[in-house]
């Protein structure tokens, strides 16, 4: 099975960054995602049950850029955490999207 999709944040453990806006989104060439007022477009290429990126985008409309990593569960969550630059490492539990078939 593969982490390519749409995938819906329902927990961002130490955070209150679930909200129902609240995404992250794989696709072969990369992705984005929304946590919050976290933003950014994925960079890295997708494929099989984890994946490792890049990632720059907007952190309270300031510019904000890291890494960060994801990995499918056995329950078929998806667990990962989004990583700022000279900032926070945020993880999350997310659970994929009814909505999942714009990505390839």
């Amino acid at each position: 099975m593969s982490v390519r999709g749409k995938w819906r944040v329902v927990e961002t453990p130490d955070y209150d960054m679930a909200g129902s806006g609240s995404y992250i989104l794989f696709t072969n060439e990369g992705g984005e995602f929304a946590l919050d007022c976290l933003t950014g477009a994925i960079h890295g290429r997708c494929e099989g049950d984890a994946f490792e990126f890049r990632w720059e985008g907007n952190n309270e409309m300031e510019p904000a850029s890291g890494d960060g990593w994801a990995e499918l569960q056995e329950d078929g969550s998806l667990e990962g955490e989004i990583c700022l630059v000279n900032g926070d490492d945020i993880p999350f539990i997310a659970r994929r999207s009814g909505t999942s078939s714009t990505a390839c």
